[in-house]
């Protein structure tokens, strides 16, 4: 079979177009998947530029969508023929973290779904909502949950809740219309005027280009009629947490996902206690989340917004298309 596999330290030119031995049939609890698609996050970004070193060898991707070829003696969950979606914490399956670090995270800890087959136990997976592409079905994993966690699981949303999102990546663009779907208002950040646009083409209330609004946190905060958001999808971090902070109410909740201005920061204490605010960090959510999930997108009828999809072949021009920022929605992996 195909695969990728990331020769050390690291780095774009450094991904290899291997083949390999056949995925074994699948054992008792196990099943083998035909997998068609993979989506691109900033985390497998790391991954592959080696600022998050990993074993020599690894094949990337946390994100996989495909068909169920063959179940092991004992699966009861699949058969043969359905469409599935991988999970970003295989072992987390319900109830409260178990971990707080990669080491299990494919295309990590463990090989990914960067290639054509993989057998792995069922647990790994849910099914993917009916209808939807495997392009589409592969941006759950990690964009998708992470969003509908930071929202609903961690955040309560309800309707006539106003959130606000920072970027028109993945886990933003999600986050918007999962919001718009549960009948809440949803207010943007963005460094470019057009993406504000088309951010208010899906149904954001507002928006503030943050390049030329330093102060971008207040404008938000009047958009509200001065009272602040519910909700803050906050992936940005240290450097712009504070002014999260100023768009947030007294009282709300921000969700912090992202660390795209650094791993570490000032964080403002004192305006935070004085806010009352909730600051909550997160990645991904458990399979019981990602089941919840996926009833709600088929109830609601969202789909995923797709940006590019390259060949399995081209996974190094399709990070380099991530890196340049001109991506609007998930970049994918056809496989």
């Amino acid at each position: 079979m195909k695969a990728i596999r990331l020769k050390a330290p690291g780095g774009l030119e450094n991904l290899q177009v291997v083949e390999m031995a056949e995925a074994p049939a699948p054992a008792a609890g196990e099943i083998r998947v035909r997998v068609h698609a993979s989506s691109l996050n900033f985390h497998d970004l790391g991954v592959v530029t080696g600022k998050m070193p990993t074993e020599d060898g690894r094949i990337p991707m946390s994100d996989g969508a495909g068909v169920v070829e063959a179940v092991g003696a004992g699966v009861t969950t699949f058969s043969a023929g359905d469409n599935v979606v991988s999970l970003f914490f295989p072992h987390w399956q319900d109830g409260a973290p178990p971990i707080d670090n990669f080491s299990t995270t494919p295309g990590d800890g463990v090989d990914g779904f960067a290639r054509t087959h993989v057998t792995l136990p069922a647990s790994a997976f849910t099914h993917a909502p009916k209808g939807w592409s495997h392009s589409e079905a592969a941006t759950i994993t990690t964009a998708g949950l992470t969003a509908w966690r930071a929202l609903v699981v961690d955040g309560g949303l309800k309707a006539g809740d106003d959130v606000l999102v920072l970027g028109t990546g993945g886990v933003s663009i999600y986050a918007l219309q999962i919001a718009r779907a549960m009948g809440a208002r949803v207010f943007a950040t963005s460094s470019s005027d057009v993406k504000l646009e088309r951010l208010r083409e899906m149904g954001a209330a507002g928006g503030v280009n943050y390049k030329t609004h330093a102060d971008w946190g207040r404008r938000i905060a009047e958009m509200t009629g001065g009272r602040g958001v519910d909700h803050v999808i906050e992936v940005g971090g240290p450097a712009t947490l504070g002014q999260s902070i100023d768009a947030c109410r007294i009282g709300g909740h921000m969700a912090l996902i992202g660390v795209l201005t650094g791993r570490s920061g000032e964080v403002p204490t004192a305006k935070l206690m004085a806010r009352h605010q909730t600051l909550q960090g997160l990645i991904v959510g458990s399979a019981t989340h990602q089941r919840d999930m996926v009833r709600a997108m088929e109830t609601t009828g969202l789909r995923p917004v797709l940006d590019r999809s390259f060949a399995l072949d081209d996974i190094a021009e399709a990070f380099a298309h991530e890196v340049s920022g001109a991506h609007f929605g998930k970049i994918t992996l056809e496989i």
